[in-house]
C-alpha cells in the first residue's frame, strides 16, 4: 500500500521510467587514474555500453514509440559524441551524472563546484544539451550538490531512497523532485562483475536476474506507484538480458494503463500536482542535518 499515491495522467494506474547511466569506461579510469587507461578489458567492457548497447537500446524505444532517460558523465559526453547525438535524435533525455564518475562526497565544496560545472559545460559544448535532471555517481549526495543543482535551475534529482514514490525536497534555497531510486531496481548487484573496482558479484542469468525488476514492478503498478529501471548498457544492454526486457515491455505495454515517459515529464507532473494541491506530494525539508550526530 501506498498511503498517498501520486494521481497520473490519462488516468493510468503507474508511473515508470527506464534510465540508463552511461558510465562507458570511466569507470577505470577513475578509480585506476595511474594505469587505468592500459587495462584493455575492463575498457572495452564499458565502450560495449555506447557502441553496441546504445543502438539496440534505441531500436526497441523505436519499436515500442518510449521517450525514456539516459544519465552520462561529461567525459563520455565528449569520448562518445554519437551515440550521445543517437539519443538526443530520437528524442529521449540526457541528464547529469558527475563528469568522470567521481563520487561528490569525496571532494570539498570547491571541487564539488569544479567537477559539477565541467560536466554542464561538456554537455552544452559537445551536443548542445542542457541537463534537467541529475545522479550522483555511486548516488553519494550532500547538500553542496543539491544547492548546485538549484543554483543551475536543475528540474529533478534522482539518487535518494525515501520513499517509493517522487517527492518534494525543499531547501532555504529552492526545491527539487527527487524521483527516488533503490537497489531493488538497480542492475549492478545481480550482474555487476568488475574486480578493478572492487565488485565480484556471481552474476546471474538473464531471467533470474531480471525477475527482482518485474516483482518490483508489480508491486508499484498495484499499488498505484512509480516504477523506476537504473540500468547500465553494458550490463542490462547485453543480447540475452536486452531480449528478456524487450518481451517483458511488450506484455507490460498492452495493458494500456502504465505510464513509461522521460524522467523530465514524470518530475513536471509531480510539480503540477504539488502546485494543484500541496497535499498530493510529500515535502522532506534539506538539510536532514546540520552536524555530526556524535559530536
Amino acid at each position: 500500500m501506498i498511503r498517498n499515491p501520486i494521481k497520473w495522467p490519462n488516468g493510468a494506474r503507474c508511473a515508470c521510467a527506464i534510465s540508463f547511466d552511461i558510465d562507458a569506461d570511466s569507470l577505470i579510469h577513475i578509480s585506476r587514474p595511474k594505469d587505468g587507461h592500459d587495462r584493455l578489458y575492463p575498457i572495452s567492457m564499458g565502450r560495449y555500453g555506447p557502441t553496441v548497447a546504445i543502438p539496440r537500446i534505441l531500436e526497441t524505444y523505436r519499436k515500442f514509440g518510449l521517450k525514456q532517460s539516459f544519465f552520462v558523465p561529461g567525459w563520455v559526453v565528449e569520448q562518445y559524441p554519437d551515440a550521445m547525438e543517437m539519443i538526443l535524435k530520437d528524442g529521449h533525455e540526457i541528464g547529469h551524472h558527475g563528469y568522470l564518475h567521481e563520487d561528490p562526497t569525496a571532494h570539498g565544496p570547491a571541487e564539488q563546484r569544479e567537477w559539477f560545472e565541467r560536466t554542464l559545460e561538456a554537455h552544452r559544448r559537445v551536443i548542445g544539451n542542457t541537463p534537467r535532471g541529475y545522479r550522483a555517481p555511486v548516488y553519494n549526495v550532500n547538500q553542496t550538490v543539491i544547492d548546485l543543482m538549484i543554483e543551475h535551475g536543475f528540474e529533478y534529482e534522482s539518487s535518494l531512497m525515501a520513499d517509493d514514490i517522487p517527492y518534494l525536497m525543499k531547501t532555504d534555497k529552492g526545491s527539487l523532485v527527487e524521483l527516488p531510486v533503490h537497489w531493488g531496481t538497480d542492475d549492478w548487484p545481480p550482474f555487476a562483475h568488475y574486480d578493478e573496482i572492487g565488485y565480484m558479484m556471481p552474476v546471474a542469468g538473464p531471467s533470474q536476474g531480471l525477475q527482482g525488476f518485474w516483482e518490483e514492478f508489480e508491486a508499484q503498478y498495484e499499488a498505484g506507484g512509480f516504477w523506476l529501471a537504473i540500468w547500465h548498457p553494458f550490463l542490462t544492454g547485453r543480447l540475452a538480458r536486452w531480449r528478456q526486457v524487450e518481451t517483458w515491455l511488450e506484455k507490460v505495454l498492452e495493458r494500456g494503463d502504465v505510464w513509461f515517459a522521460p524522467m523530465h515529464e514524470i518530475a513536471a507532473h509531480v510539480r503540477a500536482e504539488a502546485a494543484k494541491d500541496p497535499n498530493a506530494v510529500r515535502v522532506e525539508d534539506l538539510p536532514y542535518y546540520t552536524k555530526p550526530v556524535l559530536f
